[in-house]
């Protein structure tokens, strides 16, 4: 029996992936994405992150969306007074988009079906090796860049966390970013960091692009 699709009302932003179990802050100031917030606390408190592939053109095209995002439910949120939002979204699971919506918001929907992820079941550990491997990469690439982390509190974090938090914050180009969000697992979305973190300092000691990508 085929999955039947949900209706998902989504928030394109470059860069920034949320992953299942893990939180994305968000700060909302746009009309058109403050609408989407009041739409979500009134229905269900579901908002689905996805990348958009390209910026909007001057004719005022919407971007083209990759084809795999994130449903988020807001765990916190702050309204502030000139109608802007502070909020927190819990990764559920990610979904693949099956077509979008001609909706009459102001904010775009989509259609899109999530089983074939699993992502409702807990994640495969990471190899001693690869843990290892990844947060000795994950110091010096914290170094490269300046900042101070508490290596002590890292240390102590499972490994879903530990992968998708690096993977959230690390400042690498969409395309890497989606990459990272369609890992099959935590093994090989670690593998893709670390291969990312190394390309990053190859490119500072030779001066050249600061942001990790495939293109």
């Amino acid at each position: 029996m085929s999955e039947s699709p949900v209706r998902l009302s989504i928030f394109p932003l470059a860069g920034a992936i949320l992953l299942p179990r893990a939180q994305l802050p968000l700060h909302i100031f746009e009309p058109r994405y403050r609408a989407l917030v009041q739409e979500s606390m009134a229905r269900d408190r579901r908002i689905a992150m996805i990348q958009p592939r390209s910026t909007e053109d001057a004719d005022g095209h919407k971007p083209v969306l990759f084809d795999i995002g994130c449903i988020g439910k807001i765990s916190e949120v702050e309204a502030l007074e000139d109608g802007r939002f502070n909020l927190v979204l819990d990764g559920l699971t990610r979904f693949r988009l099956v077509r979008e919506l001609d909706a009459s918001t102001t904010f775009r929907q989509v259609e899109a079906v999530t089983a074939e992820f699993g992502d409702e079941a807990d994640a495969e550990p990471l190899s001693i090796a690869m843990r290892g491997g990844l947060l000795d990469e994950s110091k010096k690439f914290a170094t490269l860049l300046g900042y101070a982390v508490d290596w002590d509190a890292v240390e102590t974090l499972d490994d879903e966390t530990l992968v998708n938090m690096v993977a959230q914050v690390s400042p690498f180009d969409t395309v890497a970013k989606q990459a990272l969000l369609e890992a099959p697992t935590i093994e090989e979305r670690s593998e893709l960091l670390i291969q990312f973190m190394q390309l990053f300092r190859m490119h500072q000691q030779t001066g050249g692009d600061d942001r990790a990508t495939l293109q």
